[in-house]
């Protein structure tokens, strides 16, 4: 299935979109060489951001600190089972809120899996709209998170204002 991306500029840094037509399919967070990565790992091709309809604006609002709902169509194709479930379930985290790997592994009915549902989020490839940095160690600590736990503080804080 063709993937189509664009990357947009916020107060983050560049964060790039992959979509197909089934929906988007990527949110890389900034990262080095991020056009590079999008068209050789993801094997997508440039799209003008318009072909994303208002999702980079409410990137743009959300990364200023603004609530935005981000209700839009996945391309979940990728992925286990059980990483589709670790992945529905933060979907219901409310924004400015925060859950244990404990507790999303009570969620998916698998209560001793809080290290699987860690790597679930790891290979989490819809950051943000897919919220794994609202999911914290039960002791409140940040845990992991793949673009660096710098950023997953500062996605936190901005939540909170």
């Amino acid at each position: 299935m063709a993937s189509k991306y664009t990357i947009c500029d916020t107060a983050l840094g560049h964060i790039g979109l992959v979509k197909t037509a089934k929906g988007l399919r990527a949110l890389v967070l900034p990262r080095p060489e991020l056009q590079r990565y999008l068209e050789s790992q993801l094997c997508a091709e440039n799209a003008p951001e318009s072909a994303f309809g208002d999702l980079p604006q409410r990137l743009r609002r959300y990364a200023l600190g603004h609530k935005v709902e981000f209700a839009d169509e996945l391309d979940l194709s990728c992925g286990t089972k059980f990483q589709h479930s670790v992945w529905q379930a933060i979907r219901a985290i409310p924004y400015g809120e925060t859950r244990s790997y404990a507790w999303v592994a009570r969620q998916i009915g698998r209560p001793g899996a809080s290290r699987a549902v860690g790597q679930a989020l790891g290979a989490n490839p819809i950051a943000i709209i897919l919220p794994c940095h609202r999911v914290v160690a039960s002791d409140e600590k940040l845990g992991g998170f793949s673009a660096g736990l710098d950023l997953k503080a500062r996605l936190l804080a901005l939540e909170k204002t």
